[in-house]
């Protein structure tokens, strides 16, 4: 049997600008109905679903369709607030619950927003499980499917579950301290505000600087965050501090700024885990990242004996690789890390008090890991284009990308993607020896008659 298609689900769950196309209310509560007829189907009759969600306006909108898509197909609520999605992963196994929902659009801006859901174990659900939901969308029996009476859902509110995710976090670094440091923490305006004052200010540290910490339901990594990294790169020059941190919006991802304002990326990071899992014993049959890692992360991995496997973009690969090949830490160059005796999902908080728990333990100065690694120059390039759907298999396009590949091998690589969730392609060339700016100028200048043609024949 062939796999199945999904269409509603991208990289990382529905995500579309709120209030249109696949994020209006009406399709977010038929979603929620879906996803618990779902469960019912599965041996879960009457399943207790958390909600979080991050801190954009349109949160609460969708909320409520979810909230009574969920109780009218007959499943529980339990109401999260605004807490990281890792959190609502902590949630569902701390709270032994069916399932979660997040709702959030990650590190986009505040006009769109998006659900992605999770199982009993608190893992996002796989390819085939979201394809199973949607086939559900499209069923007669998610409309027939009518709870009555007492078998209709209710809501509840959990009572501190931030303060239970804060708790878990501090256990995993002990008697651990930060007072010998200064540092910026960039929040981006998002979920994990108050999940990273709470853990950082526990432990004490000389000086906190938080940044992107008032949310205004619009401002979400707004010119903070990861992707802006160079707000937290100039606090952190001007403060003076030892390091920087920075979060995305739903607090999945995280980045480091050293004191000389230079970017540790997840690449360096993980690079510091595995070498702190690995001496701990605790870091499986190695390391997974993404096709979007340096290719310097693996010479320097093989250095210390350690393999690495590559696997598509997004977390949720991450962690179905980490399975396949019985890994404990995984993760992605943007600052999605894995570590898999502590968490099932990206988290950045745990990432972050963990790769400071490493460099302290191994004996490593932040200030010093740049220097270190030496990465291959790598180019980013996102292609705005007018048919996103069909360009990538255009012929075209694909002898473009042949092309390409050919002038460059041998000396480094070429990868192209859609984004899940903008009209866009991303491009991203890595080598060394390569005029890679003018590469990628050639190359978009190509994708961008490409794209016009195909315009012009829809």
């Amino acid at each position: 049997m062939g796999k199945k298609i999904r269409c509603l689900f991208g990289t990382d769950g529905v995500r579309d600008v709120a209030n249109k196309g696949v994020m209006i209310p009406e399709m977010v509560l038929r979603l929620a109905r879906a996803y618990a007829l779902f469960l019912a189907e599965r041996g879960i009759p009457k399943p207790t679903i958390a909600i979080g969600t991050d801190t954009r306006l349109s949160c609460q909108m969708l909320q409520s369709a979810l909230e009574a898509g969920f109780m009218s197909a007959g499943a529980d609520v339990m109401l999260l607030g605004v807490i990281p999605t890792a959190g609502v992963s902590f949630a569902v196994r701390q709270y032994e619950l069916a399932g979660g929902a997040v709702i959030s659009a990650s590190h986009n801006p505040a006009e769109y927003n998006g659900v992605k859901f999770f199982d009993k174990r608190g893992v996002k659900l796989s390819d085939d499980d979201e394809a199973a939901i949607e086939e559900y969308l499209g069923d007669s029996m998610l409309d027939e499917w009518r709870p009555t009476g007492a078998s209709i859902g209710v809501s509840i509110e959990a009572e501190d579950s931030i303060g239970d995710y804060v708790k878990y976090m501090l256990a995993k670094v002990d008697s651990f301290s930060l007072s010998e440091y200064k540092m910026v923490i960039d929040c981006a305006n998002g979920a994990m505000i108050k999940s990273a004052k709470d853990v950082f200010e526990a432990l004490k540290p000389k000086k906190a600087v938080f940044l992107g910490d008032k949310p205004d339901g619009l401002n979400i990594n707004e010119g903070v965050g990861v992707m802006f990294i160079e707000t937290c790169q100039e606090a952190v020059l001007k403060e003076g501090a030892d390091f920087g941190v920075a979060f995305d919006g739903d607090g999945d991802r995280v980045l480091f700024v050293d004191k000389k304002g230079r970017l540790i990326n997840g690449d360096l990071i993980l690079w510091v885990l595995a070498r702190w899992l690995k001496k701990k014993g605790a870091l499986g049959s190695g390391v997974v990242a993404t096709v979007m890692s340096n290719m310097a992360l693996e010479e320097h991995l093989n250095k210390e004996g350690i393999p690495l496997f590559r696997c598509p973009v997004g977390d949720r690969y991450v962690y179905e690789t980490m399975q396949k090949t019985n890994s404990l830490l995984g993760g992605e160059q943007s600052g999605h890390i894995i570590i898999k005796d502590y968490v099932q999902t990206g988290d950045g908080l745990c990432t972050s008090l963990m790769f400071l728990r490493a460099c302290d333990e191994l004996g490593l100065p932040i200030s010093e890991l740049n220097d270190e690694f030496s990465p291959y120059p790598q180019l980013l390039q996102n292609v705005r284009v007018s048919s996103k759907d069909k360009i990538l298999s255009h012929p075209a396009f694909l002898e473009l990308l042949r092309e390409y590949e050919r002038k460059i091998e041998g000396r480094g690589r070429l990868f192209v993607r859609l984004s899940g969730t903008e009209p866009m392609v991303r491009i991203l060339l890595e080598g060394k020896g390569l005029d890679l700016g003018s590469l990628a100028k050639e190359l978009v200048s190509q994708i961008h008659k490409i794209d016009k043609e195909l315009d012009e024949v829809i």
